[in-house]
């Protein structure tokens, strides 16, 4: 596989009257071409973050402090925002959660879809609307041509989002960054937009990253995924591994609160306590303070990322304890 994707020790911090305080930090990754990488974890894990700053579109208050983010030959940290631009919409593409915020409301999907193929394609006007009404064709959206002239508040939650997925791919991108696509729709829709972004990742072969809080979806679209937890990496592995072998508690956490709608009745299991704000701090393992496995090293040092194998690592003490020899405690409860 060729790598699309490094991200390299990467630090995002927020300007607030505190201070600078991190929302990502110090977070390393890869992946290739075609693979789909899930980053999940809890609402403030730095999941969405990790995507802004990978597509430069902090908010005005947020900067890179560190680290670097190359996708294939380019080092997007080293960009202007002119050069970014340039990216955007282009090799790099971006998917939001609601496609209501996210189109204009007061420009026709027509305009908006005209619009990249005009700028980065250097389409003409009719050459783009051409490509428009094939666009929409190709994500399942009827009468694409009748659609080309209304507005955003026209269509319904699935039609909009299926209009933000031929929005991010009219420039056929090598990246597609979504961050939580599916979350305002209903399950039936949400399957067919999962369905639709899989057939189109094939059919172009682009990278994705996909951000989600949800583990069935996780499931059923993750090649590897990525755990998440207060702006750092704690676990990432193959999707086989994170659902069969979870080595963080964390992980083990998220997937036991995730409800058996096939088994009896049962409480739905929770991790205790609640994610720690940005100024908050924590010396050792961030999750310790949660964790039911804890030990006197996880209050007091940090964890490195241990390597599991060679395609699964964990950022926990208790793989120290694995790599010696002794059954991990994860794997006993």
């Amino acid at each position: 596989m060729t790598q699309l994707l490094q991200v390299e020790n990467l630090e995002t911090k927020f300007r607030t009257a505190d201070g600078k305080l991190p929302a990502v930090r110090n977070i390393s990754f890869s992946m290739d071409k075609g693979e789909t990488l899930c980053i999940v974890g809890e609402s403030g894990s730095g999941k969405s973050i990790t995507s802004l700053s990978i597509m430069g579109l902090l908010p005005p208050n947020g900067e890179i402090s560190s680290g670097s983010i190359h996708l294939a030959d380019d080092n997007l940290t080293e960009k202007t925002e002119e050069q970014m631009e340039r990216l955007r919409g282009n090799t790099l593409s971006m998917i939001f959660q609601e496609p209501m915020t996210a189109l204009n409301p007061v420009l026709t999907i027509g305009y908006q879809l005209r619009e990249p193929l005009m700028i980065h394609k250097k389409m003409s006007k009719k050459e783009a609307n051409q490509s428009s009404i094939a666009l929409l064709e190709k994500v399942g959206i009827p009468n694409p041509k009748e659609k080309l002239s209304q507005y955003p508040h026209e269509l319904s939650g699935g039609m909009r989002q299926r209009v933000m997925i031929s929005i991010a791919l009219a420039c056929e991108p090598s990246l597609l960054v979504a961050d939580e696509p599916t979350t305002a729709l209903d399950v039936t829709i949400q399957a067919q937009i999962l369905d639709l972004m899989k057939e189109l990742q094939t059919e172009l072969g682009m990278g994705v990253i996909f951000v989600t809080h949800d583990m069935g979806v996780v499931a059923e679209i993750a090649d590897r995924v990525m755990v998440m937890y207060a702006g750092e990496v704690v676990e990432i592995a193959d999707v086989e591994s994170i659902f069969e072998d979870p080595q963080h508690p964390y992980t083990k956490g998220l997937l036991d609160s995730v409800p058996d709608v096939d088994g009896d009745v049962q409480d739905l299991n929770v991790i205790q306590g609640s994610m720690p704000s940005l100024d908050e701090e924590i010396s050792g393992c961030r999750f310790h303070p949660r964790c039911p496995f804890a030990t006197d090293i996880c209050k007091e040092k940090e964890p490195p990322l241990f390597g599991v194998t060679s395609n699964h690592s964990s950022k926990c003490w208790l793989q120290e304890v694995k790599t010696n020899g002794e059954p991990n405690a994860i794997a006993r409860s």
